[in-house]
């Protein structure tokens, strides 16, 4: 399924969680920060960045933490495996041309931007980017997909 995008948010809302995506809008580089490396990834416009809420909560929340990335270029902390400050991320954040969700991975312990947590009701969704918007695959018939005007 392809979905026409510019410079809006797309919203895919499941029962218990939700999905935020944009689209980068100009060229930079994402610094990714683990306890002992600092990764640089270089995003081109077009390229997404994606919110995981796998428990749901306040969809301005995802908003605030998409356009951090997305507009201020903020770096992203990836915590070490078992970090106890992993239970309470509420809300994750990923990168790149290729997004896959994943509900058997730890948030926030993934410096690879290809896979980011989501839940179970959105696990083995894929998104990719594509000229006019982003390919979906592997979404449920039971999602529900909104556009969302971005802030200011």
């Amino acid at each position: 399924m392809n979905i026409p995008l510019c410079d809006d948010h797309l919203c895919i809302r499941g029962r218990d969680s939700f999905l935020l995506v944009g689209k980068v809008l100009s060229p930079f580089t994402l610094f990714i920060e683990t306890q002992t490396e600092e990764y640089c990834q270089f995003l081109d416009t077009g390229d997404l960045v994606a919110v995981s809420a796998p428990e749901g909560g306040d969809p301005r929340q995802a908003v605030i933490l998409l356009e951090l990335v997305r507009k201020f270029h903020a770096p992203l902390v990836v915590l070490p495996k078992d970090h106890p400050g992993s239970r309470r991320l509420r809300m994750v954040v990923s990168a790149g041309d290729n997004i896959e969700l994943n509900c058997s991975i730890q948030r926030g312990t993934h410096p690879e931007q290809h896979l980011l947590c989501g839940s179970e009701e959105m696990a083995g969704m894929i998104l990719k980017t594509s000229p006019d918007g982003i390919e979906i695959t592997g979404m449920p018939d039971s999602m529900i997909i909104e556009h969302r005007k971005q802030l200011g």
